[in-house]
């Protein structure tokens, strides 16, 4: 059995900033967050995923704006971002479902890859529907319900390379979080169960380049996003994705259809299957 990756990172790629709409729903200036406080730590040595933890869990003490916040509650936000996903996603699942099926031993598995929170990208039922996993930073509570007051996970750029081989291993999210040096493991190329090769990789940010980099350099397809409305998100896409050849394209986060970005991922998917037909009928033939 073939199996392609299609691995997305998650905010301005599937659905406009998380983080962002949760601190605007509780009345923080995500402007202040961002621009001042995120960027003092990280001056000041942090790493800028605990940068922004670390924000979050200060406003979980009493009388802050987060104050008592849970799992349970970032789960319920999560559901509330539902209907702000990008036009086309839920189409663009079963539509590659339907080119992965027509092909013999052919199957096609969805992923997210991402710096923000886990429990309110697990929120929106159209991800946890349709994704094999979901790796991204996690808080914790001292107890299942409790208030949250640790990372439990965090997830940086360089991380992020971690979950593609745990994803071209074979490995399973379950498996790993129980032991995650399972990572580690000498698995021979030739054994290993989705080739970079067949890895489709779709991302926005600086934190994305080094799987941009990775999956390139391993024969896979990479896509950049950007929002055509922010004139430093297009100067960033053209200044660090175009130029140095690190994606193939990039586009407005639109998976219709009729749209760039969507019609090219299920152009890249069909190839793809197209390659594996041809192989299969290669080896088939007589000598």
């Amino acid at each position: 059995m073939a199996t392609i990756a299609l691995v997305f990172d998650f905010d301005d790629t599937l659905v406009p900033d998380s983080t962002t709409a949760l601190l605007e729903k509780h009345n923080i200036s995500s402007e202040k967050f961002w621009k001042e406080d995120a960027k003092a730590l990280v001056q000041d040595g942090y790493d800028p995923p605990l940068a922004y933890l670390k924000l979050i869990l200060d406003e979980v003490r009493p009388g802050r704006a987060f104050e008592n916040l849970t799992r349970k509650q970032l789960r319920e936000f999560g559901a509330s971002l539902a209907r702000t996903a990008y036009p086309g996603l839920a189409q663009l699942f079963r539509d590659l479902r339907k080119v992965a099926a027509q092909q013999k031993n052919v199957e096609i598995e969805f992923y997210v890859i991402s710096g923000g929170l886990q429990d309110i990208i697990e929120g929106i039922p159209l991800i946890t529907e349709n994704v094999s996993g979901i790796y991204a930073c996690e808080l914790a509570g001292d107890t299942p319900d409790g208030p949250l007051m640790h990372v439990k996970r965090c997830v940086t750029f360089t991380e992020k390379t971690r979950y593609l081989f745990e994803v071209n291993k074979g490995l399973v999210p379950a498996q790993t979080r129980k032991n995650p040096y399972l990572v580690n493991k000498d698995i021979p190329i030739e054994k290993r169960r989705v080739p970079f090769s067949n890895m489709i990789y779709v991302g926005d940010g600086l934190t994305d380049i080094p799987c941009f980099s990775l999956v390139n350099k391993g024969g896979g397809t990479a896509f950049g996003v950007f929002d055509p409305a922010q004139d430093q998100s297009a100067k960033r896409a053209f200044l660090e994705f175009l130029t140095p050849k690190r994606v193939v394209s990039v586009h407005p986060p639109k998976y219709r259809k009729k749209d760039d970005l969507g019609a090219l991922i299920r152009a890249a998917v069909a190839v793809k299957c197209a390659q594996f037909e041809v192989a299969r009928g290669q080896a088939d033939s007589p000598s």
